[in-house]
C-alpha cells in the first residue's frame, strides 16, 4: 500500500514552490517525518517530512519542477527498505549470471555506465548517509568516481556538485601524465573553455525582482556618516563574559545597534514608516529585518517589536535567525513583516556600500567592517576603529535632513552608550 506524498501548505498568498532537491531516491528506507525532498518558495527552501515510515516509491515531480500547493510529489510504499539491499545470491544463481551475460548483446558503452551506476548504488547503500540527487549521480557516471570516497560537504555530509567536480579534478590531476616531448597535443585541454547554465532558484528569481522593484518605484538616496566604535568595543569587552554566563548567548554588536536604531526612529519615525498610495503609514513599533546570508541567498527574518525588548533578547533573536538560516529551517512567519532593515556587510570586510530598502519600507541601515583610521580629537591626531554608516530611503518620504539626523541620533547614542540607558 502507498501513501501519497503531496505539497504541504507554504504560507499565506503562497501556492506554488520549486522542487529543488530529492533528500531520498526511490527504494530508500525513510522514516516517519524524515526530510524526503526540498521545496524552494519565494522566500525560504522548506522540506518535506515522510508522512509516514516505509520505502521511498515513485517521484512523479523532477528536480526544478514547479508544484501547487496540495500536488502529488511523490509515494512512500509500505517496507522497511529491506529489499533493496539484498544479502548475496546464493551459489547456483551466481553460476547461472556467466550464461546470462553471454546471452546478451556486448554494449561496452553501456556496460560501463550500468556497473559505474551499480557501484554508485552500493556504495550509497553501504553509507546511508550517502544520498546522491540526480545531477550528483549523473556527474559520478560521467568522470567514473566512487561516491564514498568524496567528503561531502552539503547537508547532513551529502554530496553537492561541487565536491564531485573537485574530486574530478584531483583524479585528472593525479593522472596527467609528466610533460613529454610532445607539447602540442596538450595545448587543447589547456585552452578548454567550459560554460555552466544553473537555472536560478526561485527564492534567487524573488529577490532579483524585489531589488529591481525598489530601484523602480522608490526614490532611493544614501546618506553616509562614520562612527567611532571605542565606546562600544569597551564596553562588550568588558561586559561580554558576565553576559554570556548569565545570558547564555554572546554579546555581538547588533544588539547595540538595534537598540540604537530604536532610539534613533523615536525622534525620525518617518524612517520606521512606508508609502500606501497617497497616505503615509507610520508604526509606534519597530519591527527590525536583518540581513541572513543563507545557502540559497540573502534572507531577511523579522524582529519584533525590537523597540521593547532587551540586550539579551536581541541577541538571542539574531542568533537563533542566523543558525536556522543555514539549516534552511527559516518559515515564512519569521519573514513576514518588518518596519525597518540593518544589513551587516561589515562581516564579509564591506568598507562602504550603498544598501537597497526591502519593499514596502522606506528606510535601510547598512553597517560596514571595523577600520582603525587617524582620526582628530581634541587637536590631536588619534587612532580610533571607526565604522562608516550608510542609511538609504526612499526620498519620496524621508527628507535629507531626517536622515542625517537619524544617522547622527545612532552616532551619537553608539559613541557614548550611556545614552541606550537613560533613552537620550
Amino acid at each position: 500500500m502507498a501513501t501519497d506524498v503531496t505539497v504541504p501548505t507554504l504560507g499565506e498568498s503562497i501556492t506554488e514552490a520549486t522542487l529543488g532537491q530529492w533528500l531520498k531516491k526511490p527504494g530508500e528506507p525513510v522514516k516517519a517525518d524524515e526530510p524526503i525532498a526540498s521545496l524552494e518558495t519565494d522566500k525560504v527552501a522548506v522540506e518535506v517530512p515522510a508522512p509516514v515510515a516505509g520505502v521511498m516509491g515513485d517521484q512523479v515531480v523532477a528536480e526544478g519542477d514547479t508544484v501547487q500547493v496540495g500536488a502529488l510529489i511523490g509515494r512512500i510504499e509500505a517496507g522497511s527498505g529491506a529489499a533493496v539491499a539484498p544479502a548475496p545470491a546464493a551459489q547456483p544463481q551466481a553460476a547461472a549470471a556467466p550464461a546470462q551475460v553471454a546471452a546478451t548483446p556486448v554494449n561496452p558503452q553501456g556496460a560501463g555506465e550500468n556497473i559505474q551506476l551499480r557501484n554508485a548504488a552500493d556504495a550509497s547503500q553501504g553509507d546511508s548517509s550517502l544520498t546522491l540527487s540526480p545531477a550528483v549521480r549523473r556527474l559520478v557516471l560521467e568522470h567514473g568516481l566512487d561516491p564514498s570516497k568524496i567528503k561531502g560537504t552539503g547537508k547532513d555530509g551529502r554530496l553537492t556538485k561541487d565536491d564531485v567536480l573537485a574530486a574530478a579534478q584531483n583524479q585528472t590531476a593525479k593522472a596527467a601524465p609528466a610533460p613529454s616531448a610532445t607539447p602540442q597535443a596538450a595545448a587543447p585541454a589547456t585552452s578548454e573553455r567550459k560554460e555552466e547554465r544553473v537555472r536560478m532558484t526561485r527564492l534567487r528569481q524573488t529577490i532579483a525582482k524585489r531589488l529591481k522593484e525598489a530601484q523602480n518605484t522608490a526614490a532611493l538616496l544614501t546618506t553616509f556618516n562614520d562612527l567611532d566604535m571605542s565606546a562600544v568595543m569597551e564596553a562588550r569587552a568588558k561586559y561580554k563574559d558576565l553576559f554570556e554566563k548569565k545570558h547564555q548567548v554572546r554579546l555581538g554588536f547588533m544588539g547595540f545597534f538595534v537598540k540604537a536604531a530604536a532610539l534613533a526612529a523615536r525622534d525620525v519615525p518617518s524612517v520606521n514608516a512606508y508609502i500606501e498610495g497617497d497616505e503615509i503609514v507610520y508604526h509606534d513599533y519597530l519591527d527590525v529585518s536583518v540581513a541572513v546570508s543563507a545557502p540559497n541567498g540573502l534572507v531577511v527574518p523579522v524582529i519584533r517589536n525590537a523597540d521593547k525588548m532587551s540586550f539579551a533578547e536581541i541577541e538571542k533573536t539574531i542568533a537563533d535567525f542566523g543558525k536556522r538560516a543555514k539549516e534552511g529551517t527559516l518559515s515564512m512567519d519569521d519573514m513576514k513583516g518588518g518596519t525597518f532593515t540593518i544589513s551587516n556587510g561589515g562581516v564579509f570586510g564591506s568598507l562602504l556600500s550603498t544598501p537597497i530598502i526591502n519593499p514596502p519600507q522606506s528606510a535601510v541601515l547598512g553597517m560596514h567592517r571595523i577600520e582603525e583610521r587617524p582620526v582628530v580629537r581634541n587637536g590631536e591626531i588619534v587612532i580610533r576603529p571607526m565604522m562608516y554608516l550608510a542609511l538609504s530611503y526612499d526620498h519620496r518620504l524621508v527628507d535629507g535632513r531626517e536622515a542625517v539626523t537619524f544617522l547622527v541620533r545612532m552616532k551619537e547614542a553608539l559613541e557614548d552608550p550611556t545614552r541606550l540607558l537613560i533613552d537620550l
